[in-house]
This record gives C-alpha cells, sequence and structure tokens, in this order.
C-alpha cells in the first residue's frame, strides 16, 4: 500500500534526507587513493551519530555496516573493508539515516584520484538519467514513466540497466511501496499521487545489464566485470511536481562544482521556512 505523506511529514523525511546528504560531503573530502571504505564508513557512523540521526542500514535486514560502498564493478550492497582505493576506481556510496522516525537514502558515485574517460562518461550519463527520472514524477504519470525515460536515454548511449534492484517509497520505513524500476514502459504501474514520496535510484552498468551476487549474501556486481554507477534523490510529489528533499550540493561544495542541475526541483516552501527560523 503506498502511504501519502503530509506536509509535515515530508519536511521530517528531508531532515533525514538531508543528512545523509551532509554525510555524503563529508565523506567526498575523503575519497581519494589509499583511504578504506571501512574508514569512510566509520567517519559516516560517527557523523550522523553526533547529528542526532541513526544509520539507517546498519542492521537493517541484518546488514552489518552503516553504508553500502560498492567499486568499480559493484553495483550496489558492497560491505565495507580494509582494502585501501585506488587511483582510477569509482566508488559508489549509498547512506541511510533514520531520524524522528522517519527515512533518508540517498547515494552519489565518486571518482578516486584520475578516472579514466570513459568511465567518467558512464558516471555523467546515469546521473543524467536521474535527473529524467525525476522529472516524470508528476501528476498525470505513472511508475513505469520513470522507468522508461531513464532506460531510454542510457540504452541509447550503450548501457545496460539493472533489473533486479529499483528504486522504491520512503518513509516510516526503508521501503516502502511503490517499487520504482529503472526501466519500463510508458503508461504503466501505480498513477503518481501528491504526498508520495520515492527514491529514484538508477543503477546503470557500463556493460551488460545483467548480474551476479557474490556468497557474501549482499554485493552485486556486473556479470562482465565492467563498471556500475549509482545515483539516488528522494524526491516528494507537491503540488503536482518533484520536489527534491536531498542534494548533491554538500559534495559539490566539497569537491569544487558548480551546478545548476537541481534548481528546477527546489522548494519554495522550504527555502521560506529556512528564512523563517
Amino acid at each position: 500500500m503506498i502511504k501519502i505523506k503530509t506536509r509535515a511529514e515530508i519536511e521530517l523525511i528531508r531532515e533525514s534526507a538531508l543528512l545523509v546528504s551532509k554525510t555524503l560531503g563529508i565523506l567526498a573530502n575523503e575519497v581519494k587513493p589509499g583511504v578504506t571504505t571501512l574508514y569512510l564508513d566509520k567517519l559516516a557512523e560517527e557523523f550522523i551519530r553526533d547529528n542526532g540521526g541513526i544509520p539507517g542500514f546498519l542492521g537493517l535486514y541484518d546488514f552489518p555496516n552503516t553504508l553500502c560502498m560498492s567499486p568499480n564493478e559493484q553495483v550496489v550492497h558492497g560491505i565495507p573493508n580494509k582494502e585501501p582505493l585506488k587511483d582510477g576506481d569509482i566508488i559508489s556510496i549509498d547512506c541511510g539515516v533514520l531520524m524522528n522516525g522517519y527515512y533518508g537514502d540517498h547515494a552519489y558515485t565518486f571518482e578516486v584520484g584520475e578516472v579514466d574517460d570513459e568511465v567518467k562518461k558512464l558516471l555523467r550519463i546515469t546521473k543524467e538519467s536521474l535527473y529524467k527520472g525525476i522529472r516524470e514524477f508528476k501528476m498525470g504519470n505513472r511508475v513505469e514513466d520513470i522507468g522508461y525515460a531513464i532506460q531510454s536515454y542510457v540504452e541509447a548511449k550503450g548501457y545496460g540497466v539493472v533489473r533486479e534492484l529499483v528504486g522504491h517509497g520512503l518513509g516510516k520505513k526503508m521501503h516502502e511501496d511503490p517499487q520504482v524500476p529503472n526501466y519500463g514502459r510508458r503508461g504503466r504501474g501505480k498513477k503518481f499521487k501528491n504526498g508520495m514520496v520515492i527514491a529514484i535510484e538508477p543503477m546503470i552498468n557500463m556493460g551488460t545489464h545483467k548480474i551476479n551476487q557474490l556468497n557474501d549474501g549482499w554485493t552485486i556486481l556486473t556479470q562482465d566485470r565492467k563498471p556500475s554507477a549509482h545515483f539516488e534523490h528522494d524526491v516528494a510529489l507537491v503540488d503536482g511536481k518533484p520536489e527534491l528533499l536531498s542534494t548533491f550540493k554538500y559534495i559539490y561544495d566539497a569537491i569544487g562544482i558548480e551546478s545548476n542541475e537541481e534548481n528546477e526541483f527546489k522548494s519554495s516552501y522550504y527555502e521560506n521556512q529556512k528564512h523563517i527560523q
């Protein structure tokens, strides 16, 4: 069942989502050759707890860590370890927070040192597909309109769209209805309604869409062992339009990127509340 949120609930989800965003911003300064994913994981847990949150992934379905850390050919759900990152790697960092009874869930794929141009292109196209999907989250559309927009964009570039892993509703539980696949046909699936909150998260492979799972029961990797990218935002449907609850701003501030990509999804309500406080 899809749970419709009130404005107050959406703002509570935003608080959790923004703590995730700030956590990723802190990590952006630390992602470099020689750093271990286990170190980044501990840093994230400390920051989340110091800021009034609880790591949303730690213990969820028995996951052992705060972050899902997935380098290179790993798609998602990689377990942090003591192996240092290398120059030329990419690393997908997926983070969740529980605060005030609501979850935030947000991901970004980082470059480690100097990355190959073809891999940079994969990251760029995947992130662009995320915003193409977000634009379809509007009144009059249905769930698979998001997947269609993502799939048609990335497959035209020669990339593979992971089928088995999807976006999802978000609220008092990390994973709520509806499931939000990154592929689909126009006009299919549940109708969107104001008050819905979802996590949109394209997982795009440089080669085949097919995946395998490691024996650890968590780590998902590409079948052909080519790189994979993952970007995720939390989005509410307000007044018929998509409104971002998470942001990449803290990451961009840390690594010196200027971007206006999120401007069309900003909330005038949220900006007004910031000025009032």
